[in-house]
């Protein structure tokens, strides 16, 4: 069975990383949409929550699943036996990163390839930071989120706004 493995933080994810998840359904058996448990970057969701909305968010596609790991994503990948590792590219602006992550992650496991792919077109300027900011501002992010995503934003918005 080819396996692939989507690893990103997902806070939260975005119709871009759905259309990345259908594509990658398409060329492998099993998608497994990882959401990675980095405190680094200060989500807004908590890696329980972002794990709902992806499994929500991505239950239209009958072979992915959503899942979480922390520590090297090499490592997640060599425990889940997985012979990819996708990587949304939105725009050139990304390759760079992605490329050095790509190499580095061949160095740490040699045994999983990295395969890029591009969100379709209409996706391309969309990114979780930019959702998350237009939501806290009061906008309409109908356009770019799955409605289960909306109303979670929606929600710990309101009670952030509420908080002393």
């Amino acid at each position: 069975m080819r396996l692939a493995v989507y690893a990103g933080s997902f806070d939260p994810i975005t119709y871009g990383h759905v259309d990345v998840a259908e594509r990658a359904a398409r060329l492998f058996d099993r998608v497994v949409v990882a959401v990675a448990r980095n405190d680094g970057k200060h989500p807004l969701f908590s890696i329980e929550e972002r794990v709902a909305l992806v499994r929500e968010a991505i239950a239209h596609i009958p072979n992915a699943e959503a899942d979480s790991f922390g520590g090297l994503l090499a490592d997640y990948v060599r425990r889940r036996g997985a012979q990819a590792v996708v990587r949304g590219l939105r725009a050139v602006s990304d390759f760079e990163w992605e490329f050095q992550l790509a190499l580095m992650n061949r160095k740490l496991n040699e045994s999983f390839e990295t395969i890029f792919m591009m969100p379709n077109e209409s996706y391309t300027f969309l990114s979780s930071r930019m959702v998350k900011e237009i939501a806290a501002l009061g906008g309409d992010v109908s356009l770019f989120v799955p409605p289960v995503v909306e109303r979670a934003l929606r929600l710990k918005l309101q009670v952030r706004r509420n908080e002393p």
